[in-house]
């Protein structure tokens, strides 16, 4: 199948202005450069319909209650904060082992870790069998689409980022924090600090970021929650791409469980880029002249295919 010029040039369009808007939205800009070859410049088409189509406003933290399906959740973070401490005592919230998880991947690094209670279509069964009280609240709220513990030490940091996925929003209720003004979140240089039993609702695509600076570990509950949508088709094209996205990036928690196409190969290509990074820097260190020259050179070569792409 060949494509005209019109239609590159439009696709190239269309793939520029919506990165261009998703980065110049909100006050808070990842570098340009790093923007457009961020993985959320994917998205930024379908996000940018998504906020063309979002029945809630447009700004980073929205007002936890105009969603009151989420009360339930709250009103009984004690019986939540109950499991989620056993996990801990435990060790069951921890990193991905196989680097399987291409959606925190880099949170690990900074000594971030998870325990998942349900990812978009199913709770996990190892979610239900350790702890089946949160599971069952979790599950009695169709727009909560993925949940999980998520747990920051203290000194420890999350370096600004923006979520790719602008078809839910993000919600944090406060589980065992250390109450203090400094384990807080920045969205978009707004700030947020936890509390045991309050919760906040923010827009995880704009540019945030999560500094704990006391001594204590942070632990709450995490959830992404349907972006309510003023168009039903919209809604409906907005579940099933939900749907793809949540089976393609199914975690796990134990060994025995599913784990989606696109963490499968998120784990093979961190495996791959790990050894070939390594093998760059001894390169590097050898050859430090060419390598100066190779990494202009290797720009050229992309833009020449580019070019021969979109011309002929």
């Amino acid at each position: 199948m060949t494509f005209s010029l019109a239609t590159k040039l439009s696709v190239l369009l269309l793939f520029i202005g919506s990165t261009l808007y998703v980065h110049l939205r909100g006050k808070a800009r990842l570098p340009m450069l790093r923007q457009f070859v961020n993985h959320s410049a994917l998205f930024a088409p379908y996000n940018a319909l998504m906020y063309l189509f979002s029945a809630v406003p447009s700004k980073p933290y929205l007002d936890r209650s105009k969603f009151p399906e989420l009360d339930v959740l709250k009103d009984n973070w004690e019986v939540i904060r109950e499991e989620a401490m056993h996990l801990f005592d435990e060790g069951y919230i921890r990193a991905a082992e196989k680097n399987n998880d291409a959606g925190f991947g880099s949170f690990f690094k900074k000594g971030w870790k998870r325990f998942y209670l349900k990812w978009y279509d199913k709770p996990l069964p190892s979610a239900e069998a350790l702890c089946p009280k949160t599971v069952a609240l979790v599950s009695s709220i169709p727009n909560v689409k993925g949940a999980m513990f998520a747990l920051l030490p203290g000194g420890s940091h999350l370096n600004p980022h923006r979520d790719p996925f602008a078809g839910s929003l993000r919600y944090h209720l406060g589980l065992s924090t250390p109450n203090s003004d400094d384990c807080r979140i920045f969205v978009d240089g707004q700030v947020y600090a936890w509390r045991d039993g309050e919760d906040v609702m923010f827009d995880e695509t704009y540019v945030h970021w999560v500094k704990n600076e006391t001594e204590q570990t942070r632990v709450i509950l995490f959830c992404d929650i349907e972006r309510p949508l003023s168009n039903r088709l919209m809604t409906r094209i907005n579940r099933w791409v939900s749907k793809q996205l949540g089976r393609a990036t199914a975690p796990q928690n134990l060994d025995d469980e599913r784990v989606g196409g696109i963490n499968q190969a998120y784990a093979w290509s961190k495996t791959f880029s790990d050894k070939f990074s390594s093998q760059v820097k001894q390169w590097k260190r050898k050859h430090p002249k060419a390598y100066r020259i190779a990494r202009p050179v290797l720009a050229v070569v992309v833009l020449v295919l580019l070019w021969k792409w979109l011309f002929g």
